[in-house]
């Protein structure tokens, strides 16, 4: 009984909404949409960071300084910041801001980019939501949580978030790790 249970896929299909908006690449305008919102949030944050010599340049890592102290001040009253998290930025991030501060702002640039652009979409809306809960975490609401949600399903939609970008060519030649085939003239994705 026990070696029939072993190595089993468990199948469970996805109801047809699921299915329309993770699977289907009609439910790609709908990810556009989405894509560029979050794309043009991200872009134009790094944009500023990128040429504000406070984030980058001369004075790399001062912004990224006054931004953790405020967090560090928040974590101090008691409010917004749990402990682990200020321990995390007062003994890493802050002996290290200046080149956080890089991969803050180059980081942001490059998430709208991908985004934009359509390109790698699952991964760059993953780093997305991986700097917003960073931000949440440090005491900042602002549009993080939103940014965040809609980040998030663009992860989960990221066979299609794409398909009105530069995955739609992407996806196909680069192939997935897990079905090395899929390089030579596997269409599943267009299909």
């Amino acid at each position: 009984m026990q070696d029939e249970i072993k190595g089993k896929n468990i199948v469970i299909p996805d109801n047809p909404v699921s299915n329309f908006l993770f699977n289907n690449t009609r439910s790609g305008l709908i990810w556009l949409v989405i894509r560029l919102y979050l794309g043009y949030a991200w872009i134009n944050a790094g944009f500023h960071k990128i040429t504000d010599s406070k984030w980058v340049g001369s004075e790399a890592g001062a912004g990224l300084t006054g931004f953790i102290k405020g967090a560090l001040g928040k974590a101090a009253n008691g409010k917004d910041v749990t402990g682990w998290y200020a321990t995390f930025l007062e003994n890493m991030v802050l002996p290290n801001a200046k080149v956080f501060s890089y991969c803050v702002a180059f980081g942001e640039f490059l998430v709208g980019l991908g985004l934009i652009l359509g390109l790698l979409t699952g991964i760059a809306a993953f780093f997305g939501a991986f700097m917003n809960a960073s931000f949440l975490f440090a005491g900042t609401l602002s549009t993080n949580p939103l940014l965040f949600i809609l980040a998030t399903w663009i992860v989960l939609a990221w066979k299609v978030a794409g398909w009105y970008g530069l995955d739609r060519w992407a996806l196909p030649f680069l192939g997935t790790p897990w079905n090395r085939n899929s390089r030579k003239g596997n269409k599943t994705l267009a299909s």
